[in-house]
């Protein structure tokens, strides 16, 4: 996650209350949706953003996973996801995030 972006979530977790703030990523790999998850929930890994040493526990969770696809319009979905999701490993991403959310997220429901 680009130091932008990270400055951006920072912001808007401290406008609107952590709790109140649920990230939605959609990168490809596992490993690029983990490491942007590890970002927002147990702070930056690489230290070198506005969230190093930032552990704002944020709920996060891949545009590919059900509880978030099952949200969506279907219609919408296939039309800007589906031709993406033939070609994920969704399942290592679903796993990858399931692992974040177990270890760092403060929020889940």
């Amino acid at each position: 996650m680009d130091l932008e972006n990270q400055k951006r979530v920072l912001n808007i977790s401290e406008e609107h209350g952590a709790e109140n703030v649920v990230i939605l990523l959609g990168a490809a790999e596992a490993e690029a949706s983990g490491l942007a998850a590890e970002t927002v929930t147990a702070g930056d890994p690489t230290f070198a953003g506005p969230l190093t040493g930032v552990q704002l526990g944020l709920t996060v969770y891949h545009i590919c996973e059900d509880e978030v696809k099952s949200e969506v319009d279907p219609s919408v979905y296939e039309e800007q996801v589906g031709m993406m999701e033939m070609v994920m490993d969704v399942d290592s991403i679903h796993e990858e995030m399931e692992n974040i959310r177990k270890e760092y997220c403060k929020y889940l429901g």
